[in-house]
């Protein structure tokens, strides 16, 4: 945010979206700011795009990002311009920019988005594609989208990044999806190709490409359901796991709500981070675990779920819970009944926080009992039994009862 409020007339930046037809593709507003600016921010490819129309000072994004705009906000008051990709506040300098100067002392003028581009070349509705950011990001993040049917609009890293993609859904059991690779959009070096995910063969992919999947399952395909309580087979585990149906109803009880963070504690599989994260792009998580072999699992379930961005501690609560930034909601499974947990919990929890627990012996079932008589919140009894063969025939099996503790602190 700035400091000094600035009027509509005294707006001092000027963000850009410039495509690969360069001053071609731009309006007279957007030249005529270009060339009265003092100086102009954005990368090498912009600088050269733009060139012939500016004489202002140049300045390339330095690394990391963060002393760029350090630079920015030291020329405030002077017109200064910053050349962005299409349209800056998608996946765009802009986002970053807005965290730090306000929107009175900005003018954006954009471009249309790499999106926006890619869907007209296909004649694909935007609005009813998945368009998301590969670009310096895990590709695994696309899994959550694989589903059959579904039309994903990805920008990428560079040109190994489809190729890439391509393994990623042969692997996952996509390999008859089809990718389109779409080159330079808007330039005179413009490309559009496209192969089967299992028979991959473009090569010389431009740098700057957008990758379009249409997404086919074939048979036993990895689809991550919308709903919670994935199937168990789903996640790596040693017997560690919060089972499907009680997992479904820990995250109910959870209730997870815009950009907020949990703590699991004695993580185990991960299941009910990972669940929780698949639920939103917003919601974060970090996985408490006290053992290094089910903390790799933990990462590894991750990446396969993808949600690469949930945060592993790997120790024993309670002392692993210092200095974690302060949780919305709070599941404690395997090792809850360890001395001090639960207390450390609470007292970590925010005012209007959940937190869940789970007792599965005696001795945890007792803590949750004192807990419920000294704070209150719900006690319920979660019972699951199944059909499974007994001699030649079937007959029910039940698991073991789970005893579940929910509370919003006051």
């Amino acid at each position: 945010m700035s400091d000094t409020p600035f009027a509509p007339s005294q707006r001092w930046l000027t963000i850009i979206g410039i495509g690969e037809d360069g001053p071609d593709g731009l309006g007279d507003e957007a030249k005529r700011l270009i060339a009265a600016a003092t100086v102009v921010f954005g990368g090498r490819r912009h600088h050269e795009l733009a060139a012939m129309i500016t004489t202002a000072k140049r300045l390339a994004w330095e690394s990391p990002f963060e002393k760029s705009v350090e630079a920015v906000v030291a020329h405030r008051g002077s017109p200064v311009v910053v050349l962005a990709s299409g349209d800056p506040f998608l996946y765009g300098v802009g986002a970053t920019l807005s965290r730090h100067i306000d929107a009175t002392e900005m003018h954006v003028i954009p471009a249309p988005s790499s999106f926006s581009l890619a869907a007209s070349r296909l004649c694909w509705p935007l609005q009813e594609a998945i368009s998301m950011s590969l670009h310096g990001r895990p590709l695994d993040l696309i899994r959550p989208h694989l589903h059959h049917g579904r039309r994903i609009i990805a920008l990428t890293s560079d040109g190994e990044t489809p190729g890439q993609l391509a393994e990623l859904l042969c692997i996952a059991g996509f390999g008859q999806s089809r990718l389109h690779v779409l080159e330079a959009l808007g330039g005179e070096r413009e490309r559009k190709r496209h192969a089967l995910a299992d028979r991959f063969d473009l090569v010389q992919i431009d740098p700057l490409n957008v990758c379009a999947i249409e997404v086919v399952a074939g048979k036993g395909a990895r689809t991550i359901a919308f709903t919670p309580g994935l199937d168990d087979a789903l996640f790596e585990h040693d017997g560690q796991i919060t089972k499907q149906e009680v997992r479904a109803v820990t995250l109910a009880a959870l209730a997870p709500r815009h950009g907020e963070l949990l703590w699991d504690i004695g993580a185990g599989s991960g299941s009910i981070g990972i669940e929780w994260m698949l639920a939103d792009p917003s919601l974060r998580a970090i996985a408490i675990e006290q053992s290094s072999e089910r903390a790799a699992r933990i990462a590894g379930n991750a990446l396969a779920f993808g949600v690469p961005g949930l945060a592993i501690v790997a120790g024993q609560a309670p002392e692993a819970l210092l200095n974690l930034p302060e949780p919305d909601a709070i599941f404690v499974g395997g090792g809850g009944s360890d001395a001090g947990v639960l207390d450390e919990a609470l007292q970590a929890l925010k005012r209007g926080g959940r937190i869940v627990a789970n007792a599965v012996t005696l001795e945890m079932e007792a803590m949750l009992l004192f807990l419920y008589r000294q704070h209150g919140g719900t006690l319920t009894r979660i019972d699951i039994t199944r059909a499974a063969p007994l001699g030649g025939m079937n007959g029910w099996r039940p698991a073991m009862p789970v005893t579940q503790w929910c509370y919003i602190k006051k």
